[in-house]
């Protein structure tokens, strides 16, 4: 399903009404949320509102739990870093614990960072099946998203949740959850906006389907939800608007 806001602010704040919604049924049903963030600057509009009133006032704080969808692997004070993005302009700004932050351990090499992390989702799943309450995440100009960039290796992963990726244009390895564990997520929302957004973003939902050229395609929640949240400049090339 396609939502569509007028501005970057009505998308932030539709997210932010979205999130504390969903979070809240969540708490209600089972007593805790698992919420998933994603990196960039697409979401800080969104983070900042969730710290600010009136939504502050109505998340549960005390029982979400905080995990990352990707994270480069660059020290945890690295202005590049995505969980310091987050602590930042979010985390460090509402009540929450350290417990409930888990960030990807970045203090060691990607493929050893990857295995720490899904022993961590394990363990916080226990005997369950793994499954998100909520991921939030973005689309790259070149399709990708998290990060499952075109042509990596780890785009044909089928068992393992997290994994390692070097990403050649950046030369930088980086840490991401692998599509099997996206696609077990209850919703996933991605959130675009801008204009350079709409010739790549018309391409993954109404072109031909490539997902080693678009990975971001690869993602289909079953049984989950997909929702795509755009402002109108992203969205203006969709031919198909629900």
């Amino acid at each position: 399903m396609l939502w569509i806001y007028d501005d970057p602010e009505k998308l932030a704040e539709a997210a932010a009404g979205l999130i504390v919604k969903h979070a809240q049924q969540a708490v209600n049903a089972k007593g805790k949320f698992s919420f998933v963030l994603s990196g960039g600057s697409t979401p800080i509009k969104t983070y900042e509102r969730l710290a600010s009133a009136p939504y502050r006032e109505r998340f549960p704080w005390g029982y979400v739990d905080f995990f990352w969808g990707d994270e480069r692997v660059v020290p945890s004070q690295d202005s590049r870093n995505n969980a310091h993005q987050a602590r930042e302009h979010f985390l460090d700004h509402v009540p929450v614990s350290e417990e409930q932050i888990h960030a990807v351990p970045t203090h060691q090499t990607s493929a050893e960072a990857a295995i720490e992390y899904e022993a961590e989702i394990k363990k916080y799943f226990g005997a369950e099946e793994p499954s998100f309450d909520m991921i939030l995440l973005g689309l790259g100009e070149n399709g990708h998203t998290a990060s499952l960039f075109p042509d990596t290796p780890v785009l044909d992963e089928k068992e393992r949740w997290v994994a390692e990726v070097y990403v050649a244009e950046q030369d930088l390895w980086r840490v991401t959850m692998t599509a099997p564990l996206i696609n077990r997520a209850a919703l996933v929302a991605f959130l675009l906006q801008g204009e350079q957004k709409a010739g790549i973003f018309r391409a993954v939902l109404e072109g031909p389907y490539k997902p080693r050229e678009l990975p971001a395609q690869l993602i289909k929640p079953d049984p989950g939800e997909i929702l795509w949240l755009a402002d109108q400049a992203a969205s203006s090339r969709i031919n198909k608007k629900v």
